[in-house]
């Protein structure tokens, strides 16, 4: 087990709402003690998939062996599926027949599913009950536990069922990440490349160097962008928590597309990074048109996304079944779709007078792709 000193923390600077990003290898183990650091004493409900818990269960029990108020182990059904009110209810259910109470902790222990509907049943039970993200995939450490933003689907799109709540502590193990299915992986690599995109061109020239090493799971290459990603997520997050400046709105680059392609598609068809993927491309097509969006550039960022095997095929999804789902999307400001477009790798704009023709346009483009 590394001593403290070898794992990085970053701190998300909230005042009393703050906490730390704790970032390094086997650190599973050191999730009593950093509760204990956190004064976070009281019962505990770790909730998690029968997968994760197959995989990482043992050593969050290790880790939690003498927690005297009591630990139980929660499972829910995994995918986006059933990240739903109906398993919310279940979970409320459950943890109140185990006697929980305000003092209690609900720990979310897997992938962004796992996070976003743990934490809305954490955000709502008593009006709030402390709340640790445990990540175990790419996505989820780099994007989805940090930030509070939790929630559920509803029928008409994705998250639109939710709550920003803050969790006291992240504790992001790289080493759970050898475990992932390459597609998994794959879709991790895509809120990597959108963090390079948005906010950080040398991030984006990393990956393209590293790009075999990060699908392999390297440690050494995946803890330097896990770490970059995070801390240009929790300096996003300081500045701009509630997307009132704007800032924060950013980190949406790729989602108002993605999320309609995963929802019209019933969550199954496309891993959500493989949505936003979509989403991206789409939208460094509206870039060159409406942020001036360089096509050299335009063109280094496709052929980075094909490279590592994205999918782009968007047969049986019909373009206007899409550009109509985009209006449902939380980012609608007064009836219009507000669009992240990029200007350079490393800048992009918020844009919001995007006619549905150019959208058309952008889908081809992604269409053509295929």
């Amino acid at each position: 087990m590394p001593s403290r000193g070898e794992y990085t923390q970053i701190p998300v600077e909230l005042g009393e709402r703050g906490y730390p990003v704790i970032i390094g290898t086997r650190v599973l183990g050191e999730l009593g003690d950093l509760l204990r650091e956190r004064q976070i004493m009281g019962k505990i409900a770790v909730v998690s998939t029968p997968r994760v818990l197959e995989l990482y269960g043992e050593a969050v029990k290790e880790a939690l062996r003498d927690w005297e108020p009591g630990v139980h182990i929660l499972a829910i059904e995994e995918g986006e599926e059933a990240k739903n009110l109906e398993t919310v209810a279940a979970l409320y259910d459950r943890l109140l027949e185990r006697a929980f109470e305000r003092s209690s902790t609900i720990i979310a222990l897997g992938g962004g599913m796992i996070g976003d509907t743990a934490g809305f049943a954490a955000a709502t039970l008593f009006r709030g009950v402390d709340f640790v993200q445990v990540p175990t995939t790419i996505l989820a450490q780099v994007d989805a536990a940090i930030g509070g933003k939790v929630g559920v689907n509803h029928p008409l799109g994705k998250n639109l069922v939710g709550a920003i709540y803050q969790p006291r502590l992240v504790l992001a193990d790289i080493s759970t990440l050898r475990t992932l299915p390459g597609r998994e992986v794959r879709s991790g690599l895509a809120e990597i490349i959108k963090y390079g995109v948005i906010r950080d061109r040398a991030l984006f020239e990393f990956v393209e160097g590293k790009l075999d090493g990060l699908l392999d799971c390297e440690p050494e290459a995946l803890t330097r962008t896990v770490a970059g990603c995070c801390r240009i997520k929790a300096e996003i997050v300081r500045e701009d928590e509630r997307e009132i400046t704007g800032l924060r709105a950013i980190l949406n680059y790729g989602h108002t597309i993605g999320h309609a392609v995963e929802s019209l598609s019933g969550y199954g068809r496309f891993r959500h990074g493989e949505a936003v993927t979509i989403g991206m491309l789409a939208a460094g097509e509206l870039g060159m048109e409406y942020a001036g969006f360089p096509e050299q550039e335009r063109d280094r960022f496709t052929r980075l996304i094909l490279k590592a095997g994205f999918p782009t095929d968007l047969d049986g999804l019909d373009d206007q079944a899409i550009i109509d789902r985009t209006y449902s999307d939380k980012k609608v400001v007064d009836g219009q779709v507000r669009y992240v477009l990029p200007e350079r790798l490393g800048t992009v704009r918020l844009v919001s007078d995007v006619s549905e023709a150019s959208v058309r346009r952008a889908l081809a483009y992604v269409r053509s792709l295929s």
